[in-house]
């Protein structure tokens, strides 16, 4: 019989044999349940792209400049009578602003008046005598001498009545200047000088100035970088130019739209060297005088129209580690591709795509996390909102407004 310690060391290799046979075939029979499942599609959705009309446009900072602005100078020497215009206030073409003492240019056109009056009344008596010397010189009696001058005399008066006659002229252009007038319509500012200042010709300083308010400028620069684009788009026909005079909407600096829509003027033939700029003058109607000189508005202006344009949700443009930016697309095979992707400015909530997708490519929009090309997907509509006309227009209210 063997010993109690041998056989209790065999009993025990015996229970150990069974126990790891036992978790031998709990673990066959593990690896059978919890085996791989067969791969299965990602689920994504897409959105076709297709060719549209889009109207292209540029927003660019800028300030508000008066239609016609007028100094007020005197053009005669004398002193303020009365001030007839109240301060900040709109006037008229033609209003009366100031008066000047007319009393010593009354005087000086009566005066030239009367000269006048002496000159004319002396002109039927010299020139009687000039007619009647001219018919005795054919008779042969009063000599040539006397004739020439009776003829002389007629002609001095006749130029001094043109003398005399200019005078008043300049008598009366001067009794008219006493009353200083407004040369345009507009907004008059503050007056530098009160009833009782002594003024002089055409001086320096100016009495007031005047503001024509309606219609206003808006000036804006632009780089010529963006100008020579513009041009080489228009001339390659990668879009169509508007017009001559383009439309323009205008942005104030609450951000909110102005109600009335200008027109692009003219564009600057001169280059400011500092800033390497254009400006672009833009008009715009101002019947509530809501713009003001010098204000710093956002003028929205129309480049052309590309009526074959590709756009993209922005949602659909991923960005890899050099911030290039891509997109995935489905192919024919139902697996997913990656597309690197050349992009122009944003439009809403879209890109415009310069290269990289072709009409009829369905873009990834949902389902993107961590996809990887030539994964399996499963494809299906981007359920999304109608979007609006895609013509990069502002809206009638900013973000955040009704």
């Amino acid at each position: 019989m063997a010993p109690y310690g041998v056989m209790n060391n065999t009993a025990r290799f015996k229970l150990l044999s069974t126990l790891l046979l036992a978790v031998l075939l709990l673990g066959c029979n593990g690896d059978a349940d919890t085996a791989m499942p067969a791969p299965t599609s990602r689920q994504v959705s897409t959105i076709t792209i297709h060719r549209q009309k889009v109207t292209l446009t540029r927003e660019l900072s800028g300030r508000t400049t008066p239609f016609r602005i007028a100094e007020i100078r005197p053009r005669i020497s004398g002193l303020i009578q009365r001030r007839l215009f109240t301060e900040g206030s709109d006037v008229k073409e033609g209003e009366i602003l100031y008066l000047i003492d007319p009393a010593p240019f009354q005087a000086e056109y009566n005066n030239a008046l009367a000269g006048l009056k002496q000159a004319q009344a002396q002109l039927q008596s010299v020139g009687s005598k000039a007619e009647r010397y001219e018919k005795l010189l054919e008779a042969k009696t009063v000599s040539q001498q006397d004739y020439d001058d009776a003829a002389s005399a007629l002609n001095e008066l006749n130029a001094r009545i043109r003398s005399l006659q200019a005078s008043l002229e300049v008598a009366r252009i001067n009794l008219g200047y006493t009353k200083i007038t407004a040369p345009i319509p507009g907004r008059i500012g503050k007056s530098s000088v009160t009833d009782g200042a002594i003024v002089t010709a055409y001086q320096n300083t100016a009495l007031t100035s005047i503001q024509q308010l309606d219609p206003i400028y808006v000036d804006v620069p632009q780089s010529t970088t963006e100008l020579l684009r513009i041009r080489n788009g228009v001339g390659k026909g990668k879009f169509k130019s508007n017009s001559q005079h383009p439309a323009v909407q205008l942005i104030l600096e609450d951000d909110a739209l102005y109600p009335h829509e200008g027109r692009l003027q003219f564009s600057d033939v001169t280059v400011d060297q500092t800033t390497g700029t254009v400006t672009l003058r833009a008009i715009f109607p101002n019947p509530d005088k809501t713009l003001l000189p010098g204000m710093f508005v956002k003028a929205v202006l129309q480049e052309g129209v590309d009526e074959q344009a590709l756009l993209i949700p922005q949602q659909g443009v991923s960005r890899d580690h050099r911030g290039e930016p891509f997109a995935m697309v489905v192919d024919e095979g139902s697996k997913a591709q990656r597309r690197p992707l050349v992009l122009g400015r944003a439009i809403g909530d879209k890109w415009l795509v310069i290269s990289g997708l072709a009409p009829g490519d369905r873009v990834i929009v949902e389902g993107l996390q961590r996809l990887q090309p030539g994964t399996e997907v499963t494809a299906s509509p981007f359920d999304s909102p109608k979007d609006p006309p895609a013509d990069a227009q502002p809206r009638k209210s900013r973000p955040g407004e009704e």
